[in-house]
């Protein structure tokens, strides 16, 4: 399930027959629930408008959906590796990173 960026996957709790949700692409915490899915979309669309509207309370940022920003940390020797392959193929390290990972997404 998707609304304004951001996604949530939902479980279906079977002692209380109901499904829980949580959105999956922040790191602050952002839960739902209904007893449908009709239900959930409503309450995923609440969850969410309900954050934005707490973070503006705050006067916060709300984190945004993935920024395409990452920070990685590799052993400095595959660190040169990977650096030495990129520029010998013409590219800089991001772009090179970029490609690599697109296509083993898009094997996957």
């Amino acid at each position: 399930m998707m609304y304004k960026g951001y996604e949530a996957v939902v479980t279906f709790d079977d002692e209380a027959d109901l499904f829980h949700g949580e959105v999956i692409n922040t790191r602050d915490v952002i839960t739902f629930q209904g007893k449908s899915v009709r239900a959930l979309r409503t309450e995923l669309r609440k969850s969410v408008d309900d954050y934005l509207e707490f973070c503006k309370c705050r006067g916060e940022e709300p984190e945004k959906p993935f920024s395409g920003k990452l920070v990685l940390r590799i052993a400095p020797d595959l660190h040169r590796a990977v650096a030495l392959k990129a520029r010998l193929e013409g590219r800089s390290l991001n772009t090179f990173i970029a490609e690599r990972l697109a296509a083993e997404c898009r094997q996957a």
